[in-house]
Order: C-alpha cells, then structure tokens, then sequence
C-alpha cells in the first residue's frame, strides 16, 4: 500500500521524479562531456557552480528521465575509487542505463576508443548487457531485453 504520510521516517517520492540523481566527480569537463555527450549522446542541460566547492563546476547532463551530476572540481581529489567494476571493491561499482540498441551503443563506445570491459553477453534469457568504462574508469552497465 502506497501512502503519503512520511510521520513515520520512510522516504515518499515526489510524484513529479521517483528516480534517482547521479552525482559523479570526474577528472576531466572535457573528456566526460565527450563519453556521456558527444558519444552516447545523452543532453548537456546546463552548468552550474557546485554549491559546497568554490570553483567547482557541475554539468547536469539528461540521460533519459535520469541526470547525471558531473562534477569538476577546481582541485582533483587525491583519492580515486579503484579500478575494476564490480569485482574490485565494495561500494558503487557500475550504473546501469536500459537500451533498445546495445550492439550500436557498444560499437560507438569502440569507434570512440572507450573500453569495453564487457562485450554483450547474455546474462538471462532475453537479458544482454554490455559494459563500458567512462574516461575516469567508472563502468557503465547497458542493458537491453528482448
């Protein structure tokens, strides 16, 4: 049962977005803007100063009903999550994007010079995925049914 009451602490969606935001910190506006933009291309909406970093850019990127937070900060953190997807640590290890064009997205990827670390491969029946690493090493799971 679906209720509006939030007195008790659970979350309640907003009608108007019940998805998630994806906040990412890259390394390079240009590099990410080129895998996320130019190459899936998905929508540069805007950009905008990252509000707890003075001199830190956010590029809000609309990839279907999902945006995407690149954000470069004027410094470059020292730390990196560690390379490797999913089998290299724990934490956030890949995000998933649903396609109706796995085949041409992973061929794109390729012609970009992007790894595939993943080529399609079905992992249950009707179900294939592909996975892609952005320019700072993040996989990008493309999944497509049917």
């Amino acid at each position: 049962m679906t209720t509006n009451d939030s007195s008790d602490g659970r979350v309640v969606f907003d009608a108007k977005k019940d998805n998630a935001d994806l906040g990412i910190v890259i390394s390079d506006s240009a590099s990410a803007l080129k895998f996320y933009v130019a190459t899936l291309g998905f929508e540069h909406v805007a950009d905008m100063a990252f509000p707890l970093l003075e001199g830190s850019v956010m590029h809000r990127i609309k990839a279907g009903s999902i945006t995407l937070k690149l954000t470069k900060h004027a410094v470059n953190p020292a730390a990196r999550n560690p390379p490797g997807g999913a089998p290299a640590a724990i934490g956030i290890r890949y995000f998933t994007f649903w396609v109706q064009n796995l085949d041409a997205v992973i061929d794109r990827c390729r012609a970009g010079g992007y790894n595939v670390v993943i080529g399609r491969t079905v992992v249950r029946p009707g179900v294939a995925i592909a996975m892609v690493e952005d320019p700072d090493g993040n996989w990008v799971e493309f999944l497509q049914e049917g």
